[in-house]
C-alpha cells in the first residue's frame, strides 16, 4: 500500500511540474503563434510585424463571432483573456440576444457586463437582433444571411483574425454550427481578404471536455494553429465573467464552470481557404 501511495505522490508531483511548465512556456509561445499565423497570411510571407506583442498599438484586430450571450464566457474565455493580455484589440459579434426564454434584453446587458470583465469594452461589442436569427436549437439559420452579416462586420473594421466555432459547435447547438458554416463559407469562397485568418474552436470529446486542468498537456501537445491557456488568475476572471450571466447560472452550469477545460484552454484550427470571390450560395 505504501508503494502505491509513493508512486501516486510521485506521479502527482511530476504532473504538477508538467502543468507549471506548460503555463510558463505558453506565455512565450502565444506571441510566436500569433506572429506565425499573420506571417503566413501576409503578402510575400511578411515579417510578422504587426503582432500586438511587438507593437503597443495592438495591430492584431481580432473578431470573435458567437451565436448567443454567454458563448464568449462558456467557450472562448481563455482566448479573449490571453489576447487582451497580449494587447490585441478584441471585438465581439454576437448574432442573437438569446431570447429563447424571452430574456433577450436582460441577457444583452449580462453580455456587456461579462465582456467588461474579460476586457472587451462596450464599444467593441455588437449584439444583433435579427428576426431570422432566433435563439432556438430547432431554428435553421440562413447561412447566406449569417455570412453576409459577418462579412460586413469584418470589412467595416478591417479585422485580420476571426475566431468562431467549429462544425460541432462544442455543445452541438444548431446555432453554433450555423455560425461555423457561415464563416467557413466565407473562407472557402474567398470573400475575405487574404491577410485575414479564420480560426475555428476545436470541439473535444466528452471525457477531455470535463477533466479541467488535467487535460492541459493533451491540448498543449496536440497540433493546432493557435492554443490559448489561462492560469488560476485567468480561470478566476473567466468564472467571474460567466457569473455575470445570472439568468444562465443553473445548477449544471455551475458544474460546467468547475470542470470544463474550456474555462482554461482553447485550441483552434485554421479554416481552409478557397479561390477569391467564389460564389457557392
Amino acid at each position: 500500500m505504501s508503494v502505491i501511495l509513493t508512486v501516486a505522490l510521485f506521479v502527482t508531483f511530476l504532473y504538477s511540474i508538467c502543468i507549471k511548465y506548460i503555463y510558463w512556456r505558453h506565455r512565450r509561445a502565444l506571441e510566436t503563434s500569433l506572429k506565425r499565423i499573420l506571417k503566413c497570411l501576409s503578402p510575400g510571407g511578411g515579417d510578422g510585424v504587426g503582432v500586438a506583442a511587438t507593437s503597443p498599438h495592438g495591430e492584431v484586430r481580432a473578431l470573435l463571432v458567437t451565436a448567443h450571450p454567454d458563448d464568449e464566457s462558456l467557450f472562448f474565455a481563455p482566448t479573449v483573456i490571453r489576447l487582451v493580455e497580449e494587447e490585441v484589440r478584441v471585438h465581439l459579434l454576437c448574432l442573437s440576444q438569446g431570447n429563447y426564454y424571452n430574456q433577450g434584453t436582460l441577457r444583452r446587458e449580462e453580455l456587456f457586463s461579462s465582456c467588461a470583465v474579460l476586457g472587451i469594452p462596450a464599444s467593441q461589442v455588437t449584439v444583433l437582433d435579427h428576426k431570422d436569427l432566433p435563439d432556438d436549437p430547432n431554428a435553421e439559420w440562413s447561412i447566406p444571411l449569417v455570412s453576409s452579416l459577418v462579412k460586413k462586420h469584418i470589412r467595416s473594421h478591417s479585422f485580420n483574425m476571426v475566431l468562431t466555432f467549429d462544425g460541432r459547435g462544442v455543445s452541438g447547438h444548431a446555432n453554433h454550427t450555423a455560425v461555423h458554416e457561415a464563416v467557413s463559407h466565407l473562407a472557402s469562397s474567398g470573400q475575405v481578404s487574404e491577410d485575414c485568418c479564420l480560426l475555428s474552436l476545436v470541439t473535444v470529446g466528452l471525457f477531455r471536455k470535463y477533466v479541467s486542468f488535467l487535460e492541459l498537456p493533451v491540448s498543449w501537445l496536440w497540433p493546432s494553429a493557435l492554443c490559448c491557456i489561462t492560469g488560476p488568475r485567468g480561470y478566476a476572471k473567466a468564472k467571474a465573467a460567466m457569473s455575470c450571466h445570472v439568468t444562465q447560472m443553473l445548477w449544471f452550469r455551475h458544474l460546467y464552470v468547475l470542470f470544463s477545460r474550456y474555462m482554461l484552454v482553447n485550441t483552434f484550427h485554421m479554416l481552409p481557404r478557397g479561390p477569391r470571390n467564389l460564389k457557392i450560395y
